[in-house]
């Protein structure tokens, strides 16, 4: 593996634009009809744009935010603003009112790109009054200016910063599952050395084809998929929406895919919804037909050219891996957080006998675990420091430049990390035994009747799971067949994890967990918090049965 030497995402941007200026670059569906930007395009627009934001009077260091779904013009963007002298400061289009005037405020924004967004009403009654608003093509209200007059009336900047390695690239603010988000900033080198490694170590090259679709504002997307590409010359694909989600996969075909847990059990699900689980397995083992339907089941998924695909933000079940090698789909398990500048490890190249664990550290970054098992890591990619909160800083960068991630973790002999909960998260029954929820989720989340887990029990006499059941694959199934097979999941379950740890029952609720009613993030992690609160009562109440039906 080799890390390219510093240079900015401009200065590469255009670099591939006189290398290869008419190979395209981003792809960006709308009614089903393809936009192709090619690498001089978008070199152009970028300098088009960052003169009309400094003809707006916003000055070097300024910060800008950006408030869209996924979108060609949403890279357009974050590119301009650095080649402005600007700083980026994301904004999840799924945050809240407060999140988003906290963001805007904290960072002291001085405009705001607008684009599409499901919840247009909740934006503009966060937006400050007086901030400056750039409507995209597709802005869901109307704004003081249009990206697309400013590009067409402006002529490209005369010299566009090319950032040096110390500067502040970027406010990236966490998704505040514990409270208040805190604004992480990053620098060039950082942002360099995290996007390079990452193409670097995954081998990225013009040839590839990354699918954009997790949120631009959280810091993987931006750093593994955007500047990944920037760095490698690699195309991207945008996803039009989640009804064309499929049909877009399929057209893209990457050559690399990464997502979230819940997406991949989605596909299991989708692809068991049309062949029994058992059906499947027999017909794998036939040498013959089973290549022949590897080969039917990658190319309904759209990843029939995907040489590496990864998981990362929550833990996968290592069954749910063990069922996608078998399908010749190897998937990576990875690991990083915002301060670590986006992925910091990846069970890459993929070993299987690795499976469950979130692989080795990138080369340039050094990882250990602390005394009370704490992951703590330094390196290149590692964040400056907190924007306006220097106790926090303090508080979370420790000596020598370790990081201390809040995430515990085992490491093997080969150096491969296994991570067994979040110290914060741990809770202690009412028996006196410390609990790590995580891998207890784990175990449950092998049923492929679950959609989401979330396992608590501070001061109960035995640890609780209250689940989601996922519609895909409990349709047309009565009560009892999904009672049976969580019980049998229970039952492994607590047959794999200490006695103190063992669940006294499942409870299914029938509530969903979205992002909008405050029990995920926008990265789609539980809120254990508000989980807790909410279903605190029914915790307590005495029942016989092993799974409940809420």
């Amino acid at each position: 593996m080799h890390i390219l030497e510093y240079r900015s995402p401009v200065a590469w941007l255009k670099h591939w634009a006189q290398v290869q200026g008419s190979s395209v670059f981003l792809r960006q569906p709308v009614n089903r009809v393809v936009t192709e930007y090619t690498w001089s395009d978008t070199w152009d627009k970028t300098r088009r744009l960052a003169a009309a934001l400094n003809g707006m009077g916003l000055k070097p260091g300024d910060r800008v935010g950006i408030i869209a779904k996924n979108s060609a013009e949403w890279i357009l963007s974050d590119l301009a603003i650095q080649a402005a002298g600007l700083v980026s400061t994301p904004v999840y289009p799924t945050a809240s009112r407060d999140t988003i005037s906290y963001v805007l405020e904290h960072s002291e924004a001085k405009a705001v790109f607008i684009g599409q967004l499901d919840d247009p009403a909740t934006v503009q009654a966060a937006l400050p009054e007086g901030l400056p608003k750039i409507g995209f093509s597709n802005a869901s209200f109307a704004c003081d200016y249009s990206i697309t007059k400013l590009i067409s009336e402006n002529q490209p900047i005369a010299t566009a910063n090319m950032g040096k390695a110390d500067d502040l690239f970027t406010i990236v603010y966490t998704s505040g599952s514990t409270g208040v988000p805190k604004g992480v900033e990053l620098t060039y080198g950082n942002f360099h050395y995290s996007s390079a490694a990452h193409a670097a170590h995954l081998e990225f090259s013009p040839a590839d084809r990354l699918v954009s679709y997790l949120p631009l504002a959280h810091m993987f997307e931006r750093s593994c998929i955007e500047h990944s590409a920037v760095y490698s010359g690699a195309s991207i694909w945008f996803i039009e929406s989640l009804e064309t989600f499929a049909d877009d996969l399929k057209q893209a075909q990457p050559t690399y895919f990464h997502s979230i847990p819940r997406l991949w059990m989605k596909f299991q699900a989708g692809v068991l919804a049309k062949m029994p689980a058992q059906k499947l397995a027999r017909l794998l083992k036939i040498p013959i037909l089973g290549n022949v339907v590897r080969k039917k089941v990658k190319t309904q998924l759209g990843l029939q050219h995907a040489r590496a695909c990864t998981s990362g933000s929550a833990p996968i079940s290592p069954d749910i891996l063990h069922w996608f090698a078998d399908l010749g789909i190897p998937i990576s398990e990875g690991w990083g957080m915002t301060e670590t500048g986006g992925a910091s490890t990846a069970n890459y190249p993929f070993r299987r006998d690795k499976i469950g664990t979130i692989g080795r550290a990138f080369p340039g970054s050094e990882v250990k675990i602390s005394d009370d098992g704490e992951i703590l890591i330094k390196g290149a990619a590692i964040f400056s420091g907190y924007h306006k909160n220097p106790e926090a800083t303090a508080k979370d960068m420790g000596e020598n430049g370790w990081f201390h991630t809040g995430d515990r973790a085992e490491m093997d002999r080969d150096g491969y990390l296994k991570i067994t909960g979040r110290v914060k998260e741990l809770f202690k029954t009412g028996k006196g035994k410390y609990v790590a929820p995580v891998p207890i989720e784990s175990h449950l989340s092998v049923d492929e009747h679950i959609d989401l887990v979330c396992v608590m029990g501070s001061g109960l006499p035995q640890p609780v799971a209250v689940a989601v059941l996922a519609a895909e694959t409990t349709s047309g199934k009565t009560e009892d067949d999904i009672r049976s097979s969580l019980t049998k999941t229970l039952t492994t379950a607590n047959g794999q994890i200490e006695k103190h740890e063992q669940l006294d029952r499942i409870i299914v609720v029938k509530d969903q967990w979205t992002i909008e009613n405050n029990f995920l993030t926008p990265t789609m992690k539980i809120k254990r918090d508000q989980i807790e609160k909410q279903y605190q009562s029914i915790l307590e109440q005495p029942v016989k049965d092993k799974v409940v039906f809420a």
